[in-house]
Order: C-alpha cells, then structure tokens, then sequence
C-alpha cells in the first residue's frame, strides 16, 4: 500500500511519524548504550571481585587444601566469564549501537532532504494559487468598473440635458473598461489553466514520490531495527558457549574438593610427633601413718592397679610438648611500619650504618652506570666527528649534558650519605674510645655537661652523678627494632639495676618508660647501640637509652659495662 496514494493529503501527519520513528530508533539506541554500559561495570566488578580474592602470597606460601584450591579455579573460571562479558559489551557497542548511531544521522539527512522538496512543491502550488486568485480578484474588480461606466453611460445618452462631449466622454469610458475586463477575463482564465495543471502535477507526481521516498526510508528504519535486535541476541548467544565451559569448570571445581584429603594435608602440616602424656601416678604421703587394714584399700587400690598395668610412668615435661615462636605476629598480619626518615636516624646506630652502606653502594652502582653511558656517548661521538655520514656529533651532546648532570647530582647524594655514615661511625668510635679510657682509669671524667658512659671491672658498686641534669641526646629507636626481643618466654636474669638521670617517656615500639631517680634491674648490657635493656620492678621490660641510666653492674657480671 502506497503512502503517495492513499495519503495525498496527509503531509504533516507523515512529518510526525517519521519523527516519532526516528525518536524511537535514538531510544533503542539509547537502551543498548545503558545495556552495553551494564555488562561492563558487571565485568569489571567482577574482575575486581577476582583480584581482591586472589591469593596474594608466594606459592609456596599458598595453602594445599583442595577447598582453596577449586575455590581459586572457581575465581580463575569467573575471571574468565567475566571477559566473556566484556565480549558481549564490545559486541554491542560496535554492532548494535555505534551502527544504529550512523544510521540515525543518515535517516535525518535522509527525512530533512524529503521534507524540504515536499515543502517547496508545497510552496510553489500555494504560489500559483496566489497568482490565480489575484487575476481573479483583479477580473472580478474590472467587471464592476465597466458596470459602473456602462450605467453611467446609458445614464448621460437619455439625460437632454447632457452635452454631447458629457456623452461622448462616457461612452469612451464605458469602452475603455469593456476593454480591461475582457483582459482581466483572459489572464484569469490563464492562470486558472496554469494553476490547474500544476495542481494536477502536485498531487499526481511530485507529492506521491516524495511521500513514497518517505515510506522507502521508513521500512528500512524498521528493517534495521530488525537488524540490531537480532544482531543484540546474537552477541549474547555467541558466547554461550564459552560461558557454559566456565559454569562446568566451576562444577568440576567443586567437584574435586576432597575432605580427607585436606584432613590428611592437615595432620601432615601440624603433626608434631610427640607421644600424647601418660596419666599422672598416684603419690601416697600417707605411708608414714599408722591406719587400720581396712583404712589401707585406698592408697594401695590405685597403686595395685598401675603395677598391674605395668608401673607407672613419669610424666613427660609440658615444655618439651611446646615449642616457642620466635616471630610472633600480630593478630592481622605483621605490625605496621613507621615512616622512615631520608638519614634513618630513626633507626638505632648500628642499623643506620648498615642502611647508608647499602645505599652508598646502590648510588655507585647507578653512578658507575652513568659513567658507562657518558663514556659510550663520547665514543659515538667520536665515530661521528670521523664518519659525518654515520650522524649528526652534535646531536648526541644534550644526551652526554643530561647523563653529566645525572652524575654530578650522584655524587651529590654519595656525598650527603656518606657525611652521615661518617658521622656515624665517628660516634661509635668515640664510644669505643670512651670505654677504653673508662677501662684504663676505672671512673668517668669529672666535669662533663653530658654524660656517655664508662667501662669498669670493678666488683664493687659504682655511683656517677652527672652535674648537669638536661637530657643528652636520645638514640634513634627504630619502631620496630626490639618486636622480638620480648618472645621468650623465660625471663631474664637480673645483672645489674640502674638509676635514671632523666626521665624517657618510651613511646617508641619497645622502649620502657621511666621517670625521672626510678630504679630499674639490668637484664642486658648495650651492644654498642646506645640502648640498655632493663624491667621494672613491676616485671614490665624494655630499652631505655644508656646515656640516661646510671648502671651498677652486680659483681658476678663478667665484663660489666657501666654507662653514665
């Protein structure tokens, strides 16, 4: 059934429809995008649903269970399922939506260039009904005129009193406009010819083509939505498959979960070996009294029985069925990491050495690299200057400038660093030559503002005071320096106390707080750090910095090192 024949009339009715049928198209359009936008926040939640399951760890730190393990191929299938939605996604952007976003914009252009010929034939009708009207208007204002002059006429040719020119004038008149309705006739006559026909073209071939163009655009817009909604199932159907071996490798998964098998990994993970503990024997302190024979069944009925079982056994000590953990951890994971500072003067003295000696050594490693690369440079450049053929010498000197410079700010950093483990060092052999003189002269210097320390052999007690009470220094704990210095279980033996110069409000990991003349014991010399391990008299232990302490070794401590 054609548009142009049965809807003449109905251009713009025609308009509205084949608006709606775009807006509709920009509508489906839309849905897809929502759709496609869907499937890829699915996939990408599900990929990091994946990645925050994932094991984190080593192999050989991942468990052998078989229910983690099918619980790892399960995250591995829907990693996978996940990219099949990703397919799906791109699937609909490229041939569903991106192709219906092309159409749109041709069928547009398409509807506005057929709505504009429709309105210009359209125009070019009204035009030439206009021109018809007027000529019309114009015939039908001519024959009034002539009315007019032709009364007028006969009016004057019977008046007697009339003059002759009066009449003749009249009668002139009269003619005259005779003359002009006859023209007025013709060309109204011409134009209603004229008009006619283009009418007749109007509505029999050019209306009747444009509104077949119209529907033409109309049924494809409506077979490409055919299109584009099969071709959207057919992107989802498509990777079925793929899915469904996904959801069988999930089955197949929880298939191979073994319950014996995992109590077996476990027994073999925990078995200590040990054989488990003999019941106690039966201690009778009653052998010493003087009882009756009927009173003697009770001590001797539990022995009888343990002789009969074959005697009893010692028990085996609780200690040897426990073995201690050196590295505890906290209850989540290690404790957190202190932020570390540029010189690691956080960290007590003998680890920063080690730090800035480590970095020293990395930062000659990258200078002598850059060296290397400078001196292959010049070489090329050389081979330039030689052979100008072979490229530009000059080309190459902002690269040798860059890897000069990179040097120079190498050096820099070798020297700062190696300032501060000079400075380190200068410290810790000054502490060794302190020790030295303490152990030639038996007594600290008098005199000093802030006391270090001396080293003695002497049995008996001794007491240094220092004259000045501001605190020294402090050495750089760092946070987690002495986390296993406390795992033991056994506590250690006293071998000296101390008495505190200052107060150290001990906030770092480790440390012990004290006030200010407290008493503590000594339970482990300084190692060279500048931190003395002590325990209060409440059992609370920790570091406290040696220069704040005055210690008194007791006499049986062999090679007492006393700091004040």
């Amino acid at each position: 059934m054609s548009w142009g024949t049965e809807l003449w009339d109905q251009f713009d009715n025609l308009d509205k429809h084949t608006q709606w049928g775009i807006d509709f198209l920009d509508r489906y359009a839309k849905f897809v995008k929502e759709r496609l936008d869907i499937e890829q926040n699915y996939a990408k939640q599900l990929r990091n649903l994946v990645k925050k399951y994932c094991p984190k760890r080593s192999k050989d730190e991942e468990p052998r269970f078989t229910s983690c393990l099918s619980f790892y191929s399960i995250l591995n299938e829907l990693n996978d399922y996940a990219g099949q939605r990703e397919v799906v996604a791109e699937e609909m952007a490229h041939k569903v939506y991106g192709e219906l976003m092309r159409y749109g914009q041709d069928l547009k252009g398409e509807r506005k260039h057929h709505l504009q010929e429709g309105r210009k034939a359209q125009q070019y009708l009204d035009q030439c009904w206009k021109q018809m009207d007027n000529s019309k208007k114009k015939f039908e204002r001519e024959c009034r005129e002539a009315e007019k002059s032709q009364s007028n006429y006969d009016r004057l040719d019977n008046d007697i009193n009339a003059t002759k020119s009066e009449v003749e004038k009249a009668k002139g008149q009269f003619y005259l406009r005779t003359h002009m309705a006859d023209e007025s006739k013709n060309e109204y006559a011409a134009q209603l010819q004229n008009f006619n026909a283009e009418q007749w073209k109007h509505f029999n071939n050019a209306i009747p083509h444009i509104f077949k163009n119209l529907q033409d655009m109309d049924q494809r817009r409506t077979v490409k939505l055919g299109e584009t909604y099969r071709s959207f199932a057919e992107a989802e159907r498509r990777v079925i498959p793929i899915i469904s071996k996904c959801l069988e490798g999930m089955v197949s998964a929880a298939k191979s979960v073994d319950d014996r098998k995992d109590s077996a990994i476990v027994v073999e993970s925990f078995k200590s070996g040990f054989d488990p503990p003999t019941d106690f024997p039966f201690e009778d302190y009653s052998q010493n009294l003087n009882r009756t024979s009927s009173d003697g069944t009770v001590s001797n009925t539990p022995k009888g029985e343990r002789e009969r079982d074959g005697g009893p056994t010692p028990r085996s000590d609780p200690k040897h069925l426990t073995s201690r953990t050196k590295n505890k951890l906290w209850l989540f994971g290690k404790k957190p990491k202190a932020p570390s500072l540029e010189d690691f003067s956080h960290l007590p003295p003998e680890q920063r050495r080690k730090r800035l000696l480590h970095r020293v050594d990395e930062l000659n490693k990258e200078l002598q690299k850059e060296m290397d690369q400078r001196d292959a440079l010049n070489k090329m450049k050389d081979v330039y200057e030689k052979n100008p053929q072979m490229g530009d010498p000059n080309s190459l000197q902002p690269k040798i400038s860059e890897t000069i410079c990179n040097m120079e700010k190498l050096r820099s950093e070798i020297h700062k660093n190696e300032t501060w483990l000079s400075e380190v060092e200068g410290k810790q052999s000054s502490r060794g030559d302190r020790r030295h003189s303490a152990d030639n002269h038996h007594h600290a210097p008098q005199g000093r503002e802030s006391p270090e320390g001396s080293y003695t052999d002497d049995t008996s007690q001794e007491h240094h005071t220092p004259r000045h009470r501001s605190a020294p220094a402090q050495p750089n704990a760092d946070p987690h320096e002495f986390d296993d210095e406390f795992d033991d279980d056994d506590p250690l033996p006293v071998i000296g106390h101390c008495k505190a110069l200052y107060s150290f409000d001990g906030q770092n990991e480790g440390t012990l707080a004290m006030a200010e003349d407290e008493v503590l014991y000594i339970i482990e010399e300084d190692k060279g750090d500048g931190w003395t391990r002590a325990r209060k008299q409440g059992g609370e232990e920790g570091y406290v910095p040696t220069s704040y302490v005055e210690i008194t070794m007791e006499k049986n401590s062999k090679g007492a090192v006393t700091y004040i």
